[in-house]
C-alpha cells in the first residue's frame, strides 16, 4: 500500500499541477522512493490508435518509478477540452466522487512509498450537480498540495483556496509557487513573502519558467526546485 499519498490541486486551471506533480514524483524517485500516480479524470484527450490519451497523464506515467498502465493512471479519459462534468455528460458517463475514490484506492493498494493524485482545474471544479473535486481528498482522507500560479491576483486566489481546503476538513500539506510565464510578475518577492507568512503551510518550492515553449517541463528539471512534504 502507498505510504504517503497527496492530492495536488491548483488555484485555477492551467497553473502547472501536472508539472509540479511530475516534479514531486521525480524528486521522490531520486530519493529512492517507489512512486505512483493517478489523474482520475482528464479532459482534452487525443484519439490515438491506443485509445484516448491525455498529455498530462502521459507525463505522470513517464515520471513514476513503478509500472502502471495508462488506464490505471487515467481511468476516465474525455475528448473535449472543457470542464470535466460537461465533457462527461457529453460522453454519456457520470462522474461521482465515490467512483473516482474507487479508482484511487485501487492504485493506493499497490506497493509504493509516494503517490500523487492530480485533480482537475481548481478546488471547486464540479463533478456533477452535487459534488466537486474537493470531495475526493476528503473521502480518501489525504492531504493537499496547492499549486499557485505567480501572477497578479494570486494572493487572493491562493488564500481563498487554502481557506476552502481547511474549511472542507482537509489538511494543506504545502504549496508550490509556479511561474507559468517567462516574464516574472511585478514585486514577486513581496508576493512570495506575503504568501509565506499567511498560507499556514510550508512552501515546497518556487518553480521558474522552464518549458521554453516545448511543452511540459522535464520532471527532473522541476524536481531541482522542490522539496518533498514532511507530513
Amino acid at each position: 500500500m502507498a505510504k504517503k499519498v497527496y492530492f495536488v490541486t491548483g488555484t485555477d486551471t492551467g497553473v502547472g499541477k501536472t508539472v509540479v506533480s511530475a516534479g514531486l514524483l521525480a524528486l521522490a524517485g531520486q530519493a529512492g522512493l517507489r512512486t505512483l500516480a493517478i489523474k482520475p479524470v482528464a479532459s482534452g484527450c487525443e484519439d490515438t490508435r491506443d485509445g484516448l490519451r491525455n498529455e498530462d497523464a502521459l507525463h505522470l506515467q513517464s515520471s513514476i518509478t513503478e509500472t502502471m498502465s495508462y488506464d490505471q493512471i487515467n481511468p476516465v479519459a474525455l475528448a473535449p477540452a472543457i470542464a470535466p462534468h460537461v465533457a462527461a455528460k457529453q460522453a454519456g458517463t457520470m462522474l461521482s466522487a465515490e467512483r473516482l475514490a474507487g479508482f484511487c484506492r485501487g492504485v493506493m493498494m499497490q506497493p509504493g512509498d509516494f503517490m500523487v493524485i492530480e485533480g482537475a482545474g481548481g478546488w471547486r471544479v464540479p463533478l456533477n450537480d452535487r459534488e466537486t473535486y474537493a470531495d475526493l481528498p476528503r473521502i480518501l482522507s489525504v492531504p493537499v498540495i496547492l499549486v499557485v500560479d505567480l501572477r497578479l491576483g494570486c494572493i487572493n486566489h491562493a488564500l481563498l483556496s487554502a481557506e476552502s481546503i481547511r474549511q472542507d476538513g482537509v489538511r494543506l500539506a504545502g504549496w508550490v509557487a509556479n511561474r507559468c510565464s517567462p516574464e516574472p510578475m511585478s514585486n514577486e518577492d513581496d508576493t512570495l513573502a506575503y504568501l509565506g507568512s499567511h498560507m499556514g503551510a510550508p512552501c515546497l518550492g518556487v518553480v521558474p519558467w522552464l518549458s521554453g515553449g516545448r511543452g511540459l517541463a522535464p520532471a527532473g528539471d522541476v524536481a531541482r526546485h522542490l522539496a518533498l512534504p514532511q507530513a
